[in-house]
């Protein structure tokens, strides 16, 4: 995309931000941002933490985290139809499972809900060179929360800002 996708506008406001109003709307009591441009992700008003695994991919930023404490609803900033009933029903779903992930015709695993329990198998999976989190959530015990299609649309090329 050429810059920090986070902070591409949407509707006249940043993806980082229309992702963050989501969860507090979902009734999040924390949102941070992890990892990308610390100074302009704060002018959007959003905490702002280092991801413990810069350049490591995704599944480095949930277990950065889950290192804040758990459950954690960790969602990726390009997803800027996200809306809070979706985040709620992944919370609602994540009950005695490891995690909950969003799905629609496939798996969204940076749209979930993460238990701690999970951390540790994640953590094991990283550190032996797993960084797909498709891959790594393996032999963790999910619950599939099947969500409107819209609510998952990324945006990773210019032309899907078209497709909103």
């Amino acid at each position: 995309m050429g810059v920090d996708k986070a902070t591409i506008e949407v509707a006249g406001m940043a993806m980082a931000r229309h992702v963050a109003d989501a969860l507090v709307a979902a009734g999040c009591s924390r949102v941070v941002a992890i990892g990308g441009d610390r100074a302009l992700l704060r002018d959007l008003g959003l905490e702002y933490i280092d991801d413990e695994f810069p350049g490591e991919g995704p599944l480095g930023g949930i277990l950065t985290g889950l290192a804040l404490g758990s459950p954690a609803v960790v969602v990726a900033c390009d997803l800027p139809s996200l809306r809070a009933a979706t985040v709620e029903a992944l919370v609602a779903a994540l009950d005695g499972h490891d995690v909950a992930v969003a799905f629609t015709d496939r798996a969204e695993p940076l749209c979930a809900v993460w238990s701690g329990r999970s951390a540790e198998v994640l953590r094991g999976q990283f550190e032996a060179g797993e960084r797909a989190v498709h891959r790594a959530i393996d032999g963790l015990d999910i619950a599939w929360v099947t969500v409107p299609a819209t609510d998952l649309h990324n945006i990773n090329t210019p032309g899907d800002l078209g497709n909103l």
